[in-house]
């Protein structure tokens, strides 16, 4: 990386870092994390994002050129060939069951069945390898096949080629462009990992009626789950927050919430918190009879995204000093509105929501694929012009606490102890044999819960 790429990459990186941490900057920063806009740009459908890596990353390099003002692009995506080798029915693909040109969608199912929690809640990963899974996917309903083997066999190879894929985008991005992540890694809240791939919207709203008791169990078990995968998938670094999409949490009455929902969730964020991390949080949907919770949680360490629905002016005046908000710029103002409208919409934000700071320039919760490109330029113009604090001011990257990993279970299926025994003892060196067998014990047990997101 070039000394120029090196200082645009610090002073992004800074920009956005010190935003989050409540800190004063030179100006209101121009951070998404979902850029759908960003990646039809250049003109790819929806289905070459999500089966052709190079397109995907080279629509970003040439958005990043065309609009060098923006702090942080877009987080990572899915590969859909990984979906493809087990025949996962929880999404649909443009190009596969959909129109090339379709955004892909979440297909919510009960694979959990209403009498199941105690198997769940004994033990969470046999439970999902052995019942929940193998209902998820098409290529397992043949348990035992030479086809199911295969699809297992598949799956694992095309995580590792994800993995490349997602580290190469991160690093090209850095070292051609300057451009860092807005967020590595992502959990769900435990009740919507229970209510979005497991229960579903329905069985979870009657569980909470006919077994109140299990749901809460249920949602204590998944904490460290959901944490130990968070972890997982972070950024080594601790550069970039780590993502949370809430689903459920604005279908909740404050008394659901107070039970079900925010217990959990709060104890995931201080888990990862406490590791030295900050947040990511779309607020998806009305948060607003929720959100003076996230005044629990230590300052300047959760970034959150405001949804169309919600007010960004009440959610100021809620979370002002307490943690940093985005968003503010109704998605049909991308969409539908002029040039003018949206200057006069960033103007008016940059002079009220923005005053202070704490707040980052964003749609509500993402920038629509179809957004006119006249109006992101007028946005983009619009923050340039009114969005400054103070122009002296040159935003540095913060170095991250080192943090402590406070989770308390092993997350494994088989112990070494157990393979152990099984071998009858060792003649050599033990930890040369155990290490190894732990760390990719670790790594598949990590790999179940990704089926969840």
């Amino acid at each position: 990386m070039t000394e120029d790429l090196k200082k645009l990459y610090n002073e992004r990186l800074g920009r956005y870092q010190n935003a989050i941490a409540l800190k004063s900057i030179d100006r209101i920063p121009i951070a998404s994390g979902s850029n759908y806009f960003a990646e039809v740009y250049s003109g790819c459908t929806k289905q070459e994002i999500i089966y052709d890596p190079e397109k995907w990353l080279q629509a970003e390099k040439d958005f990043i050129k065309d609009f060098p003002e923006v702090d942080v692009l877009r987080n990572n995506r899915l590969w859909a060939p990984l979906q493809d080798t087990v025949g996962s029915k929880t999404y649909k693909f443009p190009g596969r069951e959909l129109d090339p040109d379709i955004q892909f969608q979440f297909i919510e199912e009960e694979y959990m069945k209403a009498d199941e929690y105690d198997d769940l809640i004994n033990n969470p990963g046999e439970y999902l390898i052995d019942k929940v899974l193998p209902r998820m996917f098409t290529e397992m309903e043949d348990r035992g096949s030479p086809r199911s083997y295969m699809a297992w066999l598949k799956a694992g190879m095309a995580q590792m080629k994800m993995g490349e894929i997602m580290k190469n985008r991160s690093i090209t991005l850095q070292q051609e462009c300057g451009m860092p992540q807005p967020m590595t890694g992502a959990f769900l809240a435990p009740f919507d990992a229970l209510s979005d791939a497991l229960r579903g919207l329905q069985g979870i709203s009657i569980d909470m009626y006919r077994q109140p008791e299990k749901v809460e169990k249920a949602c204590e078990v998944l904490t460290e789950e959901m944490a130990g995968f968070a972890l997982s998938t972070a950024d080594p670094f601790k550069r970039y927050p780590i993502f949370v999409p809430t689903h459920k949490a604005c279908f909740l009455s404050p008394k659901q919430f107070e039970r079900f929902y925010w217990p959990s969730f709060k104890r995931v964020l201080e888990i990862l918190i406490e590791a030295g991390y900050t947040v990511r949080a779309y607020l998806e949907g009305d948060w607003t009879q929720h959100w003076h919770h996230l005044r629990e949680l230590p300052k300047g360490k959760v970034l959150l995204d405001i949804d169309d629905q919600a007010d960004i002016v009440k959610a100021k005046e809620d979370l002002a000093g307490y943690q940093c908000i985005a968003g503010g710029i109704p998605s049909s103002m991308f969409i539908l509105g002029s040039p003018d409208e949206m200057r006069e919409r960033v103007k008016w934000l940059c002079e009220t929501v923005g005053q202070d700071g704490g707040y980052i320039l964003n749609g509500g919760c993402n920038i629509p694929y179809d957004t006119k490109p006249e109006n992101y330029k007028a946005m983009i113009e619009a923050a340039m012009e009114y969005g400054f604090y103070d122009e002296s001011l040159k935003p540095e990257p913060i170095t991250p606490p080192e943090g402590k990993n406070t989770l308390t279970k092993k997350r494994i299926l088989t112990p070494w102890e157990t393979k152990k025994e099984e071998l009858g003892g060792i003649t050599g060196d033990e930890e040369l044999i155990k290490e190894p067998w732990e760390m990719l014990e670790k790594m598949g047990y990590n790999w179940l819960w990704q089926w969840l997101m």
